[in-house]
């Protein structure tokens, strides 16, 4: 059986990491500034390593101390968000959801307000990840991804299918109008580093060749490609329904809607042999019927 350090210790080191000092650990726990140097000797001992070391009038942690810190500080955070999820009354209605950056500004939050008006007293906590920290790595209740992991740890919901098309700022098109594929050699295309062949797997699902002419330009993330759609410096290729709020309010238009790629489908995530509270079964319906995807039970 695995030993774990004594908890007074713990509390003790962790403080005297964050205050930089003993005195000021002392201080933020309400004790002596030698009971935080008997808890951290006994931390000391149990390891078998220094852990702090003398640097002027103060007790200073070292590189290994603060190392060790950041796992600690991330265990204790894993069991409080345990216990809040687990615990009686309030704390039990909260649901951590991972989801893709663009995917969770875009399409989540706006409609955030209709899962809340519908089940008040109900928290969701959204956690963003980018493209390249894609992976199920992490502590969430639910994860919502493109693609269905191939991997017995998670138990899979299919609630929405997702296009892509050309985006355009209503203000770029009213300036450069764009009325048949030949015109898109006029206009910038912005191109996004994490979704590379966004672009040629568009123009082959149109059939168009009228593009070896068009300028480029390219970001890094989407939500920065983004942002330049939005600004008007040329043409993108979006998610749908993804930017369906934006189109919605005329932020952006659709110049060949039916035009798209083949759908992709977005999943809901839990990790297997997970208990479902309440609020995560009531997501989870909010979710499919958001996504208006028919499941075959």
């Amino acid at each position: 059986m695995s030993r774990i350090p004594p908890l007074p210790a713990l509390k003790a080191f962790l403080a005297a990491c964050r205050a930089g000092s003993y005195s000021a650990a002392a201080e933020e726990l309400n004790v002596t500034h030698g009971a935080v140097s008997r808890q951290i000797q006994t931390l000391e001992d149990w390891l078998g390593q220094k852990l702090f070391e003398r640097a002027g009038q103060r007790m200073a942690p070292t590189s290994h101390a603060l190392a060790f810190a950041l796992e600690v500080s991330e265990a204790f955070e894993r069991i409080n968000d345990a216990a809040q999820r687990y615990g009686k009354g309030s704390a039990s209605m909260l649901l951590r959801v991972s989801a893709p950056a663009t995917f969770a500004m875009r399409w989540l939050i706006p409609r955030l307000n209709d899962f809340h008006e519908k089940h008040p007293g109900m928290l969701i906590q959204v956690q963003t990840a980018t493209t390249q920290q894609i992976s199920l790595a992490g502590s969430f209740d639910l994860a919502i991804r493109r693609g269905s992991p191939q991997t017995d740890h998670f138990s899979a919901q299919a609630f929405l299918d997702e296009w892509l098309t050309v985006v355009a700022a209503p203000s770029l098109l009213a300036r450069l109008p764009l009325d048949s594929l030949k015109d898109l050699s006029r206009h910038v295309l912005l191109e996004t580093e994490t979704r590379p062949g966004d672009w040629q797997q568009w123009l082959n699902a149109a059939g168009s060749t009228e593009h070896g002419t068009s300028a480029r330009q390219r970001f890094d993330h989407f939500y920065v490609t983004y942002t330049a759609l939005i600004d008007g410096l040329g043409l993108g290729i979006g998610p749908m329904p993804t930017l369906e709020h934006d189109v919605n309010v005329g932020r952006l238009v659709l110049p060949f809607a039916g035009l798209r790629t083949p759908s992709r489908r977005y999943y809901s995530l839990t990790p297997a042999g997970v208990p479902k509270t309440l609020v995560h079964r009531k997501f989870e319906s909010w979710l499919l019927e958001q996504g208006s995807i028919e499941v075959t039970q």
